[in-house]
């Protein structure tokens, strides 16, 4: 699995949702969700997570959703592109601890794709939006940076372990390059900015019990002190586990979560707040796979882990070149399937914010926020053999995160305008080395000692492989205004600094692993600085029902970090041939182009948006020789050219019945070919590797009184897997179905089980149709050509088949 090869993790919803555009709040053609009265978050729709607005004249905008709810609106909001904004309601249709992030699957030009049911499998996760990956979409929390999404983050952590989806009270996806306030420095292809839940103001609490195929069993509690006192000083802490098997193989899938909030009003506008996360992830994953495995082993290919020795003593056949007799004809038996793959990490992560409101047009937003994370990612490797014989050796990853940072906005509103400016600063130490422990033997058919558990922290290597450590302080800094000239127009501008340095030292690399004279780059350093990136739009909300909105922006990528070769880092990378590439190494850019339309009524809404993006300075690992220990370096390859639209219609014929339909083309192309080892590859007018030109996406739902249900499906058409295109994974569909009843809505029920309410009994089927489909692709890198190994090359993951969910959940 996690070999020392090129690592390219990428990433990301259509359906039944509220879309915000650049000016007044709006129904899209796939309308969502309400917030109870009481129980709303500090900033309502139409505010990033980063920020708030003002009343807008008494205005009060109600649209109804596709499940009956109603979304209320009570502002107006600065432009920040297409936002489209996913609530509680929705998320809480999946089945008991999904991924937020597969529901947002569902939006247009959005895929989301993981070899689980659930998307919880970390090294799987997948999410892409508009041709964009997850390492270039900026994620935050209350306004906090999660930083990047890819598996091993090196200036954050993954979102699913961020805050227990329970807990989710929104998420506001802008799907621009644009939100100049948000604290990244990679959002490329837009944000995804998570807003937490407040305590609610009553004491009570919320208990969830879900099962599911697999062994799968999720658990979530949540208690609720509510007002503690006249000033309102009240908090929740909750508590989730996920666990289950992996469904094919043996092995665990386990994380346990504890999230905690606390806010402090004061006066009638103002608040201090504090949140609080630790998460502890243990997960085995399944094999990669590679066309030639699929055609000729199947799908059901595992590892070789079964918790016993017979387990073991086949991963050792493998390595003295004894294989299962379906790999008979495999160019690459060996890499096909390890002893085990396993992900073990632990975060801790908080913060506390004062939001002051200074004077009547004045407000001051101020967040401190800090973040320590210990990660072990593991492979049992057969090239590299322990001291006591064993052919196999447990190579693991053993990154660590400290960071801490300042974010402070200040907002000024008048009549006509809302003017806003604010600076972010982040510290973060990234340690990235790896080391190699002792795997048991087998001697005479005894162990020579005990079996280890995969899933615990190992200790004691018995060598180091490499070690970088990395230094990078970030700050950026913006203003911006939307000025309102007249009633449902708004002009919006403003601009982002961003300065980012980055210093790597320790470098180290094992001789006897790599060769003699490999050096790591190591005492060297690096600067993204971009003093002007505008962000200029305007929306305007013609006759009743029409909206129509433009957005264009620039922004930019400062330089990854990752450890050797597991990214396009010019870090990850030997000293030698740093020094070849770094003048010629320059910052990711884009700009981004947008032009949208809505039409929303009670009964039908129809969205309309169109976009091109050019994406320059594109830095791609490039990698030859062996698989296993390649040969790797990191060079500018040009730009990628990409034009696309997103339609989506959805009608509500009657009341709490929707019908949506939604179709997304992406032309992604590279502007240039690709010159590889003295090989010139004919990638110029190629579509982009891993995401597909077509996507459509359909949901049918109904919502009476206390019974919700829905049907979805997603056609995905044939992704590019070899850079060349000469080598495609197959388009599929894929289906699910789910139905959820409030037994309080029985009279009976509701007086025989008081205090309890909204006692709610869920099941649903994932994969309903049984597919086999490929979903993650390129979580090793993404092969050349088939001229160059790309039918034999292990980097795919098979989705999982036909799962069933059921879960019972009340709150009291």
């Amino acid at each position: 699995m996690v070999r020392n090869i090129s690592l390219s993790k990428l990433c990301l919803f259509s359906t039944t949702l509220v879309t915000i555009g650049t000016g007044v709040a709006s129904a899209q053609v796939v309308p969502q969700v309400a917030e109870k009265e009481g129980d709303r978050a500090h900033h309502v729709a139409g505010r990033t997570a980063a920020h708030a607005t003002t009343p807008a004249a008494g205005k009060e905008a109600v649209y109804v959703s596709s499940t009956s709810e109603t979304f209320n609106v009570k502002s107006k909001h600065v432009s920040h592109g297409a936002l489209v904004t996913v609530g509680q309601k929705l998320l809480s249709q999946a089945p008991a601890g999904t991924n937020p992030l597969k529901t947002l699957g569902q939006l247009p030009g959005v895929m989301f794709q993981s070899a689980d049911a659930q998307g919880v499998d970390i090294w799987s996760e997948q999410i892409f939006m508009h041709g964009f990956q997850q390492q270039e979409i900026g994620f935050t929390l209350d306004g906090m940076p999660l930083g990047e999404q890819s598996l091993r983050n090196y200036n954050g952590f993954n979102a699913l372990l961020a805050i227990s989806s329970e807990n989710v009270g929104r998420i506001d996806v802008s799907q621009s390059a644009g939100a100049e306030d948000i604290a990244a420095t990679n959002n490329l292809g837009g944000s995804m900015a998570y807003v937490s839940r407040d305590p609610s103001h009553k004491m009570g609490g919320m208990v969830s019990q879900g099962f599911g195929s697999f062994a799968n069993y999720h658990t979530f509690v949540r208690l609720e002190s509510g007002d503690l006192n006249r000033t309102g000083t009240r908090f929740y802490t909750s508590y989730s586990r996920q666990d289950g098997q992996i469904w094919k193989g043996t092995g665990e899938q386990f994380v346990q979560q504890v999230n905690a909030k606390l806010v402090q009003p004061i006066g009638e506008e103002s608040s201090l707040s504090a949140y609080f996360d630790w998460a502890d992830m243990h997960q085995f994953s399944t094999p990669d796979a590679s066309p030639e495995v699929i055609r000729k082993a199947g799908y059901n290919v595992t590892n070789y882990y079964n918790g016993q020795q017979s387990g073991l003593q086949a991963a050792i056949n493998a390595a003295n070149g004894i294989f299962p007799s379906s790999f008979s004809g495999l160019a690459d038996p060996q890499d096909s399937a390890y002893y085990d793959a396993v992900l073990n990490s632990e975060d801790y992560f908080g913060g506390v914010k004062a939001h002051i409101k200074l004077s009547r047009d004045v407000t001051w937003d101020t967040t401190a926020y800090g973040h320590g994370e210990t990660t072990q990612s593991t492979w049992t490797t057969p090239y590299y053999p322990s001291p006591n014989g064993s052919p196999l050796s447990e190579l693991r990853k053993s990154p660590g995160i400290r960071r801490f940072g300042v974010i402070s906005q200040v907002h000024y509103d008048t009549s006509k305008n809302q003017l806003a400016g604010g600076v972010w600063y982040e510290n973060n130490s990234y340690q990235s080395p790896q080391y190699d422990f002792q795997m048991p033997n087998i001697v005479n058919g005894q162990l020579t000692q005990a079996l280890p558990n995969p899933l615990n922290y190992w200790k004691n290597p018995f060598a180091q492989i490499y070690n970088q450590d990395y230094n990078t302080n970030t700050f950026t800094a913006f203003v911006q205004d939307t000025y309102r000239p007249i009633q449902h127009l708004a002009l919006h501008f403003g601009f982002k600094s961003v300065l980012s340095t980055t210093r790597v030292g320790n470098g180290y690399a094992n001789q006897d692993y790599y060769g003699a004279g490999t050096q790591l780059a190591s005492g060297v350093g690096l600067t993204t600085a971009k003093p002007f990136l505008p962000h200029i739009s305007a929306d305007w909300h013609f006759m009743k029902h029409h909206e129509l909105y433009f957005d264009i922006s620039e922004n930019v990528h400062t330089y990854a970090q990752c450890g050797y070769k597991l990214c396009a880092s010019p870090f990850a990378v030997t000293q030698t041939a740093f020094n070849a590439e770094r003048n010629s190494i320059h910052p990711e850019t884009d700009w981004t182009y947008a032009l949208g339309y809505r039409y929303s009524s009670q009964y039908a809404g129809l969205s309309l948006y169109g976009y091109r993006t050019n994406f320059n300075n594109r830095l791609q690992q490039i990698t030859s020789g062996g698989g296993i220990n390649p040969i790797s370096t990191v060079a500018n390859v040009g730009g990628v050219t990409m034009d696309g639209v997103d339609a989506a219609l959805t009608l509500m014929p009657v009341h709490g019945l929707a019908f949506t339909n939604s179709f997304s083309y992406n032309h992604a192309t590279y502007d240039s070919n690709l010159l590889d080892g003295g090989i010139n590859y004919h990638t110029k007018g190629v579509q982009v590797i891993n995401y597909p030109r077509f996507m459509y996406k359909t949901r049918l739902s109904y919502d009476y009184k206390g019974l919700t249900a829905y049907v979805d499906a997603t056609f995905t058409s044939h992704r590019n897997y070899s850079y060349t295109g000469d080598v495609k994974v197959p388009s599929y569909w894929l289906a699910n179905l789910g139905v959820q009843y409030n037994l309080s809505k029985i009279g009976s029920v509701h007086r025989k089980l008081a205090p309890a309410k909204d006692l709610i009994l869920s099941f649903s089927v994932t994969n309903l149709s049984n597919s086999h489909y490929i979903s993650t692709m390129g979580e090793n890198g993404n092969p050349m050509s088939l001229s160059q190994g790309a039918d034999a090359y292990q980097s795919f993951l098979v989705g999982a088949p036909r799962m069933f969910f059921g879960s019972l959940s009340a709150s009291f």
